[in-house]
């Protein structure tokens, strides 16, 4: 029997391409390669100018090793002059002919300086055409593939004047004139609109006035992917978001588990497929999405190599600052019922979850505000040990409800002045004693 055909699948991830919230994904991805060992490559020149470069790609590489099972070379320099980099021929081809290709987080502005008009950006190009295989396109390097980009840092970090730059273009070899806008939810800003890759309303409707008229906007959400089974001609949409397909302000989301036909996706970014009266079209479960939902049925909430915290559903669909409040919240909870088991159940929960994002190549802040949580927490449990969780009252109850029956059977005696002296000594003791005709009730004094 011959081996089974290669897959031509092209993911396209709007964030958290190495976090938790994206390992089924993933795994559904690597599924399509088959059983044994496969060829796999990220390319690091979106981030290959910052200083901490070997880092992340050393996190990278331990989240697919560890959550994926996928043992992943790094490339580096492929698009330099063979001169300055003997590698780059056999790095042209690994991208090539590779079973799996990864690019993601960076700088889009840097990564087309680097690629557009060179060996990387007509390698990935043949790839997507009609090579064989997984490619996986994220976050910044995502931003740069299509008919323009955003360069975010100038616009957000900088303060530059809302400009496109001309993209690499890859989308059009499979018939998709579109600019590729990552991070479409995004609502970091709080008070101020952040999404559309932190554009906002305001600046990408400036921009989308400036594109031809054959040019759509097609964004994908933060921890989503859509992914194309390019021999099958479908798209489907995966994760906890959804697909945006825009043209000029009008928009047709696509969420989670919809499925639907290159042709129709295409007819869309023409704006010759009309959009349902919601907006949107139907979600209708495809195969990649059947198989996601079983993989998570057969993995439990243990799918990022076993850290998500366990036996907390849904935790892990969620992102650590999410994660960080809900187990913040279990925490107070437990301390109000004096539950020491609960309480520790959710410092070991927040323990595991910082653990599970450690390999999350997104540069924020959002472990550090987690481990000051986490710190917090053990305080606070330490503060409990050191005064006690249990109930007083739940402790004197026997002994005071003993008194208390005593007490009544002297006055019943007529032995008033031994009752009261029992009175007296509770009060001593710090418990209020309360006669009324519906009986006695006794308290701790505040």
């Amino acid at each position: 029997m011959g081996a089974a055909p290669r897959p031509r699948v092209l993911a396209i991830m709007g964030s958290g391409e190495t976090s938790p919230t994206m390992v089924t994904v993933h795994k559904t991805l690597a599924t399509r390669l088959g059983s044994g060992d496969h060829s796999a490559v990220l390319l690091d020149t979106p981030y290959a100018f910052q200083e901490n470069a070997a880092d992340i790609s050393a996190r990278a590489q331990a989240y697919f090793d560890r959550s994926v099972g996928l043992n992943v070379a790094v490339v580096s320099d492929a698009d330099r002059p063979a001169e300055q980099n003997p590698a780059a021929v056999a790095a042209i081809a690994a991208i090539r002919t590779s079973d799996w290709v990864f690019a993601g987080p960076g700088s889009p502005s840097y990564a087309l300086n680097r690629w557009r008009g060179g060996p990387v950006a007509s390698a990935l190009a043949e790839r997507i055409a009609a090579g064989t295989g997984v490619t996986v396109i994220a976050s910044a390097a995502a931003a740069a593939i299509g008919v323009r980009a955003v360069p975010v840092y100038e616009i957000y970090k900088v303060g530059a004047d809302p400009h496109w730059l001309d993209g690499l273009d890859l989308l059009s070899v499979i018939g998709l004139k579109v600019v590729v806008i990552p991070h479409y939810d995004n609502a970091e800003g709080g008070t101020h609109d952040t999404r559309f890759c932190y554009l906002g309303e305001r600046r990408l409707s400036m921009l989308e006035a400036e594109l031809p008229s054959d040019v759509a906007v097609l964004g994908v959400d933060e921890h989503t992917a859509l992914v194309f089974d390019l021999q099958a001609g479908q798209a489907e949409v995966l994760g906890r978001g959804g697909a945006t397909v825009r043209r000029s302000g009008v928009s047709t989301v696509l969420p989670a588990g919809s499925v639907l036909s290159l042709a129709d996706l295409r007819s869309l970014t023409l704006g010759t497929s009309p959009a349902s009266p919601a907006g949107g079209r139907a979600a209708v479960p495809g195969p990649a999405q059947r198989a996601t939902e079983a993989a998570a049925a057969d993995a439990g909430v243990a799918d990022a190599g076993g850290t998500v915290p366990s036996g907390q559903p849904g935790l892990d669909s969620l992102e650590l600052p999410e994660i960080t409040q809900v187990l913040q919240d279990r925490f107070a909870a437990a301390e109000t019922e004096r539950s020491s088991a609960a309480m520790v159940a959710a410092v070991l929960d927040l323990e595991s979850a910082i653990e599970a994002w450690a390999t999350d190549t997104d540069e924020n802040d959002n472990s550090e505000r987690a481990r000051a949580v986490l710190r917090g927490l053990v305080t606070r449990l330490g503060q409990a040990a050191d005064r006690g969780l249990a109930d007083p009252a739940e402790r004197l109850g026997p002994a005071v409800d003993a008194l208390l029956d005593l007490r009544a059977r002297l006055r019943q005696d007529g032995s008033y002045a031994a009752a009261d002296g029992i009175r007296d000594a509770l009060t001593a003791a710090g418990i209020e004693v309360r006669d009324s005709p519906e009986g006695t009730r006794w308290s701790l004094a505040s």
